[in-house]
């Protein structure tokens, strides 16, 4: 168990400056038992301190490790979490609001791996703005991230919108004891072999919106990827699966070597069209696609914690670095040994080296 004196300092304003800090280092320090003190927690937003989500997050990772959470409250600009015993059990978290399911279970699962079969159940929105969708974890995070040796499953419950929120994700391991991940060769991305899918409404937005976004996205699509099949479900959630009213798309391409990139797009504001959210994934789609890398935009940083805790040296080819990687970079450093280095390549790839600490739970 860490004690006050083991505790590392994280200034919480640097970089990204926001919850990605917080959900970094507490997964670390839950993990390595090591203590971790955050100043300065998101400084330079219009709104400082934790927010409900965040405080969410951090209690969630002290009950999985028997931890002790000091500043846990809402506007705190201060935290310190000395952590216990990781354990493994059955674990839920309740927003009672529309926080994002996806951001808590960035903060929780890279616990898994290091345990015993175990079950995160996390409630709140499934499909929120500035988080990861639902579908984009499920049909490009989890399949990319198994790809370290870590094999869990990951379905959606029930739908839930802001502002009520209301869904419900559960993630589970199904394994006798913990394992060591391995580490992964993302460095050639090969051809685009296929584009998936799914435009999905709910509520007041009736199956033909969903059916709108589809076509849309489609329509884009084929004009860039020509020779591409293209297939993109349209999805009416009804009031048994989704609560309250909500829109969205998430796209992915399927590579010749098993990369997966994706892109979505989600209905906030009140008058935006099908047919405007379908182009917009289809062209964030594209973007990344042209940008040459192994992962898109969204997957990079998501990925540093399981390469720095891997055994082995991972290489992963990017697009350009976005400032959420550059704070996971900064992080990682910070609270292990792991060595990361980054490489421009003149197509304007950049290739990262990470030599991950190879961390065992024994």
């Amino acid at each position: 168990m860490a004690t006050s004196a083991a505790l590392s300092t994280i200034d919480g304003s640097v970089l990204e400056g926001g919850g990605q800090i917080l959900r970094i280092t507490a997964g670390l320090a839950a993990i390595l038992g090591k203590g971790i003190s955050v100043t300065k927690i998101r400084a330079g937003r219009d709104k400082p301190g934790l927010r409900p989500q965040h405080l969410n997050g951090l209690q969630l990772i002290a009950n999985m490790c028997d931890g002790t959470l000091t500043g846990g409250n809402v506007q705190s600009t201060e935290i310190s979490l000395q952590p216990g015993t990781l354990r493994s059990g059955q674990f839920t978290c309740d927003t009672k609001t529309a926080g994002s399911t996806t951001l808590l279970l960035q903060v929780a699962l890279p616990c898994l791996p290091f345990l015993r079969s175990s079950q995160l159940t996390l409630r709140g929105g499934t499909n929120a703005d500035f988080a990861p969708q639902f579908e984009y974890s499920q049909h490009v995070f989890k399949p990319m991230l198994e790809r370290f040796g870590f094999s869990f499953d990951l379905h959606c419950k029930k739908k839930g919108f802001f502002p009520k929120g209301g869904g419900e994700i559960v993630a589970s391991t199904n394994q006798d004891n913990p394992i060591t991940l391995r580490c992964v060769d993302l460095m050639e991305r090969g051809k685009i072999e296929s584009i998936g899918g799914i435009a999905w409404s709910a509520g007041e937005h009736d199956a033909t919106y969903a059916g709108a976004m589809a076509k849309e996205a489609k329509r884009v699509l084929r004009r860039a990827l020509q020779d591409v099949p293209i297939d993109v479900e349209a999805k009416f959630e009804s009031r048994q699966s989704a609560i309250g009213s909500g829109r969205g798309i998430v796209l992915w391409a399927n590579t010749s070597t098993g990369c997966i990139l994706g892109a979505d797009a989600l209905g906030g504001k009140k008058g935006t069209t099908a047919e405007e959210l379908g182009e917009e994934a289809a062209k964030a789609l594209i973007r990344n696609i042209q940008a040459g890398g192994c992962v898109d935009e969204h997957l990079q940083d998501q990925l540093i914690i399981f390469a720095v805790l891997a055994k082995g040296t991972s290489h992963i080819r990017c697009g350009p670095l976005t400032l959420h990687t550059e704070t996971a970079i900064v992080m990682s450093e910070q609270m292990t040994d792991a060595k990361i280095s980054k490489k421009i390549l003149q197509d304007g790839t950049v290739i990262l080296t990470i030599v991950g600490i190879g961390h065992s739970a024994s």
